[in-house]
């Protein structure tokens, strides 16, 4: 699990793979028409979307001879909650320290 949102979160940290997610979570595009948007090659976009596909993040489906990738909000959603656990983990030990450190 763990090791999951390591590499979901590592996949993230790209600003170019937001950008890609961002546009491929209202449409369906093709590499080609991602390269069209965005200010960087298709060959780039194709190693960011292989990357995004790996994590479980990106799906693709094939219309005709094009090759459209989606981004799959039910993992993102999954992803997000995961962080906002561990935030509230996080917020219960932080709370824990500072409890004990003014009762010293």
């Amino acid at each position: 699990m763990r090791t999951d949102l390591v590499s979901r979160c590592a996949a993230l940290g790209d600003a170019n793979r937001w950008q890609i997610l961002e546009l491929l979570g209202s449409q369906s595009l093709s590499a080609s028409a991602l390269a069209a948007t965005l200010p960087i090659s298709r060959q780039a976009i194709a190693k960011h979307l292989a990357i995004l596909t790996e994590v479980g993040l990106v799906n693709s489906q094939r219309f005709g001879k094009e090759l459209r990738y989606t981004a799959l909000g039910a993992e993102l959603s999954k992803l997000a909650a995961l962080l906002e656990q561990s935030g509230q983990e996080w917020d219960r030990r932080l709370a824990a320290i500072k409890r004990i450190a003014e009762s010293l």
